[in-house]
């Protein structure tokens, strides 16, 4: 799959929309991917995750996780592509990421970190912070959507589907809010 065609679902799915938008991270700006509208078409998500799986083909991957939310699905589709288990992190009461619900880790074993769209790369950091912490060999790291513009960087392989480049802006510099555009929160939208 290539990464034309990975925008091209996104598009097709509603998922990358157009408008004035705040972030995460409170920055504002004209573009915001919802990957959860893509993921309802289990179409969608078994050729993306498969497109995943294929770039570690052959890794010897034993287990896929994602940080929840957005890797959950993705980590348990592309595990099935790879024929291996999946589990998912999730926050630890501190400010870390943790497997958590009785996930098992046996050290040694080789991991594939998963995620649908990278940003600053923090919950995937966190990810793979603890897994190692455990033992863990992280082979690598698989996101449907970098739009980082090349600043999530990881100590392992990184194999994006697809960069997008989204320009943001502080909330008190930013041309949308100049212009008077409504700010529309993203989850607020009908899909």
């Amino acid at each position: 799959m290539n990464p034309d065609r990975v925008v091209d679902i996104f598009r097709e799915s509603g998922a990358l929309l157009e408008g004035h938008f705040i972030y995460t991270s409170g920055r504002h700006g004209s573009q915001f991917l919802q990957a959860a509208r893509v993921m309802q078409y289990p179409e969608h998500t078994a050729a993306l995750c498969a497109a995943m799986a294929e770039r570690f083909a052959g890794g010897g991957i034993e287990l896929v996780v994602g940080p929840a939310t957005g890797g959950i699905v993705l980590a348990y589709e592309t595990a099935r592509s790879l024929g291996c288990r999946s589990a998912y992190s999730e926050k630890d009461g501190g400010d870390g990421m943790a497997l958590k619900r009785g996930f098992r880790l046996t050290p040694g074993r080789r991991v594939l970190v998963v995620e649908d769209i990278i940003t600053t790369g923090g919950s995937v950091k966190k990810t793979i912070a603890h897994l190692r912490e455990r033992g863990a060999e992280v082979a690598g790291v698989s996101v449907l959507i970098d739009r980082s513009g090349g600043e999530a960087a990881f100590d392992c392989r990184f194999e994006p589907l697809a960069s997008l480049a989204m320009e943001s802006w502080a909330p008190g510099s930013c041309a949308l809010c100049e212009q008077g555009t409504p700010l529309v929160e993203p989850d607020d939208l009908l899909g």
